[in-house]
């Protein structure tokens, strides 16, 4: 928890505001009128934005997080399987855009950088093994959200401890063969794209949907 200690004369000034707010007509801003009750008017901007403010940031956020985008990879042993249509699916029934899609044999070079922080670990060599054996389907997702709400349609890494309904949780067999990757963060997420794709192999497109899904 942090404290914020403020000069006496404001926090005096502050405690006036207060016990004003409560008792005086509201403004057209939505917030009561508190005339002679702060230093200047800059504090209190500072300390009571406006709620067109408030309503402008949380539009802004909601913008850039409607363009967010995660890499989706279904691993040879999901392709063998046959599940990459199950998979696709889950992800245009929950109103996800696909802007990104091919069937590659990564090479070595490629995987090693796809899975560069897990260099130290004792199973990376044979997980760069398993991942070049096969062909992988790489998909490219967008929409609100994408990248947690991805992380929690996957489930947990090891299918065993992968709820059921999630797409590990279904289907994964062994922590070793666990269908799909999803990627962590939106940082992760950018770099990950950046590996897998040039950006003539996305498409920007409209979804018509758009509107019924996101209006809010």
């Amino acid at each position: 928890m942090v404290v914020v200690m403020l000069p006496r004369r404001l926090f005096s000034a502050f405690l006036q505001a207060s016990r004003r707010l409560a008792t005086s007509p509201t403004t057209d801003g939505g917030y009561p009128k508190t005339e002679g009750a702060w230093p200047d008017d800059r504090w209190r901007s500072f300390l009571l934005p406006s709620r067109a403010h408030f309503a402008s940031n949380c539009n802004t956020v909601v913008a850039s997080r409607l363009q967010e985008r995660t890499l989706i990879a279904v691993k040879p042993d999901g392709v063998q399987r046959r599940l990459v249509g199950e998979i696709i699916q889950r992800f245009e029934q929950r109103g996800f855009k696909l802007v990104g899609m091919k069937l590659i044999k990564a090479s070595e070079d490629l995987l090693r950088e796809h899975y560069i922080d897990l260099k130290r670990k004792p199973f990376y060599p044979s997980l760069i093994q398993y991942m070049n054996s096969g062909p992988i389907v790489v998909m490219v997702w967008e929409g609100y959200n994408v990248v947690k709400t991805s992380r929690l349609m996957v489930g947990a890494t090891d299918p065993a401890e992968a709820l059921p309904g999630t797409i590990r949780g279904d289907f994964g067999m062994h922590i070793s063969r666990n269908v799909i990757h999803a990627s962590d963060s939106v940082e992760v997420a950018d770099r990950e794209i950046g590996l897998w794709f040039s950006s003539i192999e996305m498409t920007d497109w409209e979804c018509c949907t758009q509107s019924n899904i996101y209006s809010g």
